[in-house]
């Protein structure tokens, strides 16, 4: 993967991560926390989806960057679901 194509996959997982903050109603932090949760939740919407079986869900729902795809609407639904959690998680420790 070249420098440009890891540049780009960055910005992708940065939106994901904060259209899927933004859909759960949950700030976690920053641009640099966007782009960790925009990956972990495509990791998680990935897993999502298998453990469902369920298809694609457009066409354009992967980009590929370097030969390898980046499924940006199962990014989006994990992300939201990831900031729901910590979300819940960081709710729930401070009335402890």
């Amino acid at each position: 993967m070249d420098l440009v194509s890891l540049l780009v996959l960055l910005l992708i997982a940065g939106i994901c991560g904060a259209v899927g903050q933004s859909l759960a109603g949950y700030s976690l932090g920053g641009c640099a926390v966007s782009i960790v949760v925009g990956f972990v939740g495509a990791l998680l919407g990935g897993w999502l989806a298998g453990a469902l079986g369920a298809p694609t869900l457009l066409t354009l729902d992967s980009v590929r960057l370097g030969g390898e795809p980046f499924p940006i609407i199962w990014a989006v639904i994990g992300s939201a679901l990831f900031a729901l959690g910590v979300g819940f998680l960081r709710r729930s420790s401070r009335r402890l």
